[in-house]
């Protein structure tokens, strides 16, 4: 189960600028890894505590946020898109959330997924990539 975003896990303003360079170079890598490109216009990227920490550390400090109380308001806001157990989450320009069966986790490992779009603006299919599908594995197993 994902750990909960807590106030002591966002770093001070001024911390944050120390250690900043190397977690985003790190959670850069680590959402190419979460990527899924579904026809010509369409990406997600599949959340975790680690991305969205970072972008609660982001938000804070491009907003300058330093009070306990609006960062705790950051927290959550994101909060929201962190995946519950037997779930994953993913952004693009909007949240979505996708309900895995105990039976399709355990096949996941072990099958091709695809990401699929059936929308009457835009079909595509697109299979994960193994790296990808390793990813969100770490989400789907306990």
């Amino acid at each position: 189960m994902t750990a909960a975003i807590r106030l002591g896990d966002v770093v001070n303003f001024f911390e944050c600028e120390k250690i900043r360079e190397d977690r985003r170079r790190r959670v850069i890598a680590l959402k190419e890894r979460r990527r899924g490109e579904v026809g010509p216009y369409l990406s997600f990227v599949f959340e975790n505590r680690e991305t969205l920490l970072f972008q609660i550390q982001e938000m804070c400090r491009a907003e300058r946020i330093i009070d306990d109380a609006k960062i705790q308001e950051e927290i959550d806001v994101y909060s929201a898109l962190l995946p519950r157990p037997g779930e994953l989450s993913a952004t693009a320009v909007h949240f979505v959330r996708f309900a895995v069966s105990r039976e399709a986790a355990r096949s996941f490992r072990d099958s091709e997924v695809h990401l699929m779009v059936d929308h009457p603006a835009a079909r595509a299919r697109a299979r994960l990539s193994d790296e990808a599908k390793a990813e969100l594995l770490t989400d789907l197993t306990p």
